[in-house]
């Protein structure tokens, strides 16, 4: 029975990673194609681009003549063996996969007449457009841009932060657009590139999104049971100790959603005005017991 049991458990786990590897297979899939759909209906044929190697792709292709596709996939060969090393190999190939989707895509949507010639409306939806295919690839694990990866490199031999390595190659790019194009257009894609990482920040974190809360009030015990009763959400007491006194505290832990934010603040502020509460965003909640309980 024993054998069986543990047979059985083996093919359970193996279907569930197949079905993950299939949904990872579609996803990435859509992404990038998504990605594609935007460069070449949206952006590049109105001399508008991306940050990071997609943007310095869009500026070499210009200048020699050659086919947008080919040329992001050549330049972003270096970073998967640095994506490989500082990341993991599922996450290069991956990327490897996307960049080599999104590259076909560009290059069979080359001949397709552009949407709109319309530089607002290009700038406006082609980067909402650019953010939902980049989204949809990080969330499923992987990239379509080698940048993060350089700039992780980067971080270990330089005094300077991921996030400021990556907006100064970006600054970069974008001057140089202005130089290659003209300013005009350079405005217009430092204006698609913002866009493009809002809607990337809504696909990988999701429009619900999450809050975990921190009380400290000496009336936990009341409010804990308000929270519950009021919000169906769970709550978890934590013991803690000020540092200045010394005294035993009890404090409170939940996780509720951006819309709830406001009703707990008053219930707390019901038992206890002076409670002190910390807020912060959460980007992702699994396990647990985070479900909504219903409330009567």
């Amino acid at each position: 029975m024993e054998e069986t049991a543990k047979t059985y458990a083996q093919f359970r786990q193996k279907k569930n990673k197949w079905a993950v590897l299939g949904q990872r297979f579609i996803f990435v899939s859509l992404g990038a194609m998504i990605m594609g759909v935007a460069l070449e209906l949206f952006l590049v044929p109105n001399q508008i681009l991306d940050g990071g190697i997609t943007g310095i792709s869009i500026i070499l292709s210009h200048l020699a003549g050659w086919k947008l596709g080919p040329v992001i996939f050549i330049l972003n060969l270096p970073f998967f063996y640095i994506g490989y090393k500082q990341i993991g190999k599922t996450f290069a190939l991956t990327t490897l996969y996307g960049i080599s989707i999104m590259s076909v895509t560009t290059i069979l949507l080359t001949p397709v007449k552009v949407f709109t010639d319309d530089l607002l409306l290009c700038t406006v939806f082609g980067g909402i457009i650019l953010g939902i295919g980049v989204g949809l690839v990080i969330r499923w694990g992987g990239c379509l841009d080698g940048t993060e990866a350089l700039a992780i490199l980067l971080n270990k031999k330089l005094p300077f932060s991921v996030g400021e390595i990556i907006l100064g190659l970006n600054l970069f790019i974008f001057t140089c657009a202005g130089f290659v194009f003209s300013w005009k257009y350079a405005m217009y894609s430092v204006i698609t590139y913002f866009i493009a990482t809002k809607a990337i920040d809504v696909v990988v974190q999701g429009l619900d999104e999450s809050k975990s809360v921190w009380i400290i009030s000496d009336e936990m015990y009341d409010i804990g049971d308000a929270i519950m009763a009021r919000l169906g959400r769970g709550v978890t007491y934590l013991n803690g100790e000020g540092a200045y006194t010394g005294d035993n505290k009890k404090v409170i832990f939940c996780v509720i959603t951006r819309l709830e934010e406001a009703k707990l603040k008053s219930i707390v502020e019901e038992f206890d005005k002076s409670a002190f509460i910390a807020v912060g965003n959460i980007s992702e909640v699994r396990g647990g017991r985070f479900k909504k309980k219903d409330i009567h």
